[in-house]
């Protein structure tokens, strides 16, 4: 799904006005009471929002729903992706009927293509209803692809679920990128260049005449490069880190601001003193959240 940025600026129901506390321990054992709607509010801002965006200055032509039953069953990953953007834009527009389209759309969640993973994941966010969904999404939030692993738990977010705080833990901390065979590098971005999702990190040399290469899962930074040109490793190494970028960052807060405990202070907090590359103001709304966390637990600052 390319570079899946979530975009939240200008959220007035964010951690600032944090509201009523997610769903307790006994509501989410039932699994079947709808999030409280203040929620669901913010929910919408960055799950329904920027998925709709996004996808429809990607693929822009609508269609009708005999394409759309077409693209879903067909087994391309680009109309596929077309297909549940028109599935989602028809949820949110409260169109009774898009739920015929469930079933496909939970087939689509163990695609073997991630990107398709990843918008069948918005998808079950913006209808954050059914119960199978909220099933599925447990399982796509343990995914082997990082960027499927995060839209999964913001879906998860607006479910009301706290299975989804794992994932939005780990959105605020740099991903590391381990060698999966040896090689000798060629070329190597260095530490402080933004990367986007897939974007070249590393051309290796794997043996003679055989070239190969290393892709950012995530987009964010190089917070730190462990290889440079001309140097070697083993299987396993570790080759770069990449720290989030500011969207992801944000998303998660949000999402924390809800479900997040005291184990999780000491990390907001971080930023709430200030990271480096994160834009002006994210420090503000870091320590939002810490507040909404505090209240919660019931700490004082």
């Amino acid at each position: 799904m390319g570079d899946a940025r979530q975009h939240t600026e200008g959220n007035g129901a964010g951690p600032a006005s944090a509201g009523p506390p997610p769903p307790t321990a006994a509501t989410t054992a039932a699994g079947r009471r709808r999030a409280p709607w203040p929620l669901a509010v913010v929910a919408v801002l960055f799950v329904v929002v920027p998925f709709l965006t996004w996808y429809w200055t990607w693929f822009g032509r609508s269609l009708s729903d005999e394409e759309v039953e077409r693209y879903l069953r067909e087994g391309k990953p680009r109309h596929a992706q077309h297909a549940l953007s028109q599935v989602a834009e028809k949820i949110e527009a409260g169109d009774a009927g898009a739920g015929r389209w469930n079933a496909q759309v939970l087939a689509l969640a163990a695609s073997p293509s991630p990107d398709v993973r990843m918008a069948a994941a918005w998808v079950m966010g913006v209808e954050h209803k059914s119960e199978e969904f909220r099933a599925s999404l447990a399982r796509l939030v343990e995914d082997p692809e990082p960027i499927v692993r995060r839209n999964a738990a913001l879906a998860l977010v607006r479910f009301g679920d706290p299975r989804c705080l794992p994932e939005l833990r780990a959105m605020l901390r740099p991903v590391a990128i381990n060698a999966r065979t040896e090689g000798t590098a060629q070329t190597a971005l260095s530490a402080g260049t933004p990367v986007k999702r897939e974007s070249l990190l590393l051309r290796y040399d794997l043996k003679p005449n055989l070239v190969e290469e290393v892709r950012s899962p995530v987009p964010g930074r190089v917070e730190k490069a462990f290889v440079k040109a001309g140097d070697s490793w083993r299987v396993g190494a570790e080759l770069f880190r990449i720290a989030p970028d500011a969207e992801q960052v944000e998303d998660a807060l949000l999402g924390l601001a809800y479900f997040g405990t005291a184990e999780d202070l000491p990390e907001v907090e971080r930023y709430a003193r200030g990271v480096e590359g994160m834009p002006d103001g994210m420090n503000t709304k870091a320590a939002r959240t810490a507040q909404a966390i505090r209240r919660r637990v019931g700490q004082s600052p």
